[in-house]
């Protein structure tokens, strides 16, 4: 068939439509950068402790001591306990009694029960999250990584259905319609009555965030030529992610109530809707489902503004004769039905769920790090931007399969080797997990553009999503990788720096595409050399 780049050479490189295109584009990803972490903030645990009620009769001697001290998991020094205190019936006697703490009485014969009237909760850092309103401490901690995982399985459910949604219905609707669900449903987050209905709400604000990203990744994709297509695949949509991302710390820093947080972050997509009046179909996917004559229309449209002249005839009958292969019904099965497709499909799919677990473990912990949960956080940002501008350099002069190997081993033995470095070197710790976070970065901006250059245009957004709903068991596993500091605070750093170093290795088995055209049906693509 005549080459698709070929046919549509003549608007040029960078006219106006291009241009529009790629930015509206990309301001759509903003939104995804700061709801997708924003659980940073919204679940943060602020120091606590148990509640000793105002009204107890006990002297300040006892109020004070009425806590009991236990070594921190890490660095060994004694803090006040945030789950237990002393049998507060016994406190109440020795203190009627007159009797002093420590001196009268060895508090470490006292008995300990639970926080049976609450926690008080440090209000230095937050008004409130949804672990100090809903107290998920103690007992209920597991909830807090549980928050993060469901919101990870609306992504899974929406990276799986979104797909087949938008080859079989278009990318635009599908942008905009899965834009619509992220903006409603965060906002309908700010009344939640409970954790229960707000994890409800929290996995459909999953679902649109990572369906209106993808959609909007492809539709570029599609519809811009290779060298824009580049810089929209890596720096494009990457920095406008990162943008959004280093928003999120900068608007929590000033909005410390997590209902209002949330409110200031949803309120701007409504700024959205006009762009659906600016944003063609891709012309891609309108020829493959064989409306030849909308996919011409929109290039002519687009000539138009570019001002330059569109031939008679833009797809001649080399393209058309393409319509019975491409209007056949393709779905997620087809990236299984033959062993080379199958090949690339399952060692893309374990890359993505290993650097995804580095991207977003790295990420969630933040607030676990030494100093200002909001200065790391912006740190943790910051640093996605010179990460996302190097991945567009490599992306336009080297291998991507070497590229992508080299990022995630470098990036895996960096986390790796956090666990040597002594606890009291705070500053060189976050600067090695930064750099760590850095290189994972680079590898999750080049999979996702590599991923789109190997598959074709009639399965490019199943496969993407596909992948992307793979990536999902990382992500749903991350908060539980940071969990395990609870245990060991080496324990985290040792799983997810193994499992990227070896993702690394694992990436050497993916096909070559770099000056590769894109591949318009699945006879054309690459073979497995796996």
């Amino acid at each position: 068939m005549a080459d698709y780049e070929a046919v549509t050479a003549f608007l040029g490189q960078w006219g106006p439509f291009q241009q529009r295109v790629f930015f509206l584009l990309c301001l759509c990803i903003i939104p995804t950068g700061f709801t997708g972490l924003s659980i940073v903030f919204l679940a943060d645990t602020p120091s606590h402790r148990c509640r000793i009620p105002a009204d107890a009769n006990i002297t300040a001697a006892w109020r004070n001591s009425s806590i009991p001290l236990e070594e921190e998991s890490h660095g060994g020094a004694l803090v006040p306990s945030k789950c237990s205190r002393y049998k507060l019936d016994a406190v109440k006697s020795f203190s009627d009694r007159g009797l002093v703490p420590v001196m009268d009485v060895n508090l470490s014969d006292v008995q300990l029960e639970g926080c049976l009237d609450g926690w008080d909760y440090d209000r230095s850092a937050y008004i409130s999250t949804i672990v100090s309103e809903w107290d998920l401490v103690c007992d209920d901690n597991w909830k807090k990584p549980m928050t993060s995982s469901l919101y990870f399985c609306g992504v899974f459910v929406g990276s799986f259905i979104s797909g087949q949604l938008s080859d079989r219905f278009g990318r635009r609707i599908v942008l905009f319609a899965t834009m619509a669900v992220q903006i409603v449903f965060t906002l309908l987050q700010v009344f939640s009555p409970s954790w229960a209905v707000f994890c409800t709400i929290h996995f459909v604000v999953g679902l649109g965030n990572i369906s209106s990203y993808v959609a909007a990744f492809v539709l570029g994709t599609e519809t811009l030529n290779p060298p824009v297509r580049t810089i929209f695949t890596t720096v494009g949509v990457s920095v406008f992610f990162g943008l959004g991302y280093m928003l999120l710390p900068l608007v929590a820093f000033f909005i410390r109530d997590w209902r209002m947080l949330l409110l200031a972050l949803g309120m701007p997509g409504f700024l959205y809707v006009p762009f659906w009046w600016f944003i063609p179909e891709s012309p891609r996917w309108l020829l493959s489902q064989g409306r030849v004559e909308e996919a011409e229309a929109i290039l002519r449209l687009a000539a138009k503004r570019n001002k330059v002249e569109a031939p008679q005839v833009i797809f001649g009958p080399s393209m058309i004769d393409l319509k019975s292969e491409r209007r056949e019904a393709h779905n997620i099965c087809d990236l299984l039905r033959s062993r080379n497709i199958c090949g690339i499909s399952v060692t893309l799919w374990l890359v993505w769920i290993a650097v995804t677990i580095a991207y977003y473990a790295v990420s969630l912990n933040t607030s676990n790090l030494h100093g200002s949960a909001y200065f790391n956080c912006f740190l943790s940002a910051v640093i996605e931007i010179p990460a996302y501008i190097l991945s567009w350099l490599m992306f336009r002069c080297c291998s991507r399969r070497l590229t992508l190997f080299l990022t995630l081993f470098l990036g895996g033995a960096l986390l790796f080797f956090i666990q040597l470095i002594p606890a009291d070197l705070n500053a060189l710790a976050i600067a090695v997990e930064m750099m760590g976070k850095f290189a994972a970065t680079i590898a999750f901006a080049i999979v996702y553009a590599y991923s789109a250059e190997i598959y074709p245009t009639v399965l490019r957004n199943t496969a993407v999503c596909a992948c992307s709903m793979a990536s999902r068991i990382g992500s749903i596993s991350a908060p539980y990788f940071i969990y395990l500091r609870n245990y060991s605070i080496s324990l985290p750093y040792i799983l997810i720096g193994s499992l990227t170093a070896l993702a690394g290795l694992l990436s050497l088995l993916l096909p070559e595409s770099y000056g590769m055209s894109l591949p318009d049906t699945i006879a054309h693509m690459q073979d497995f050399p796996g």
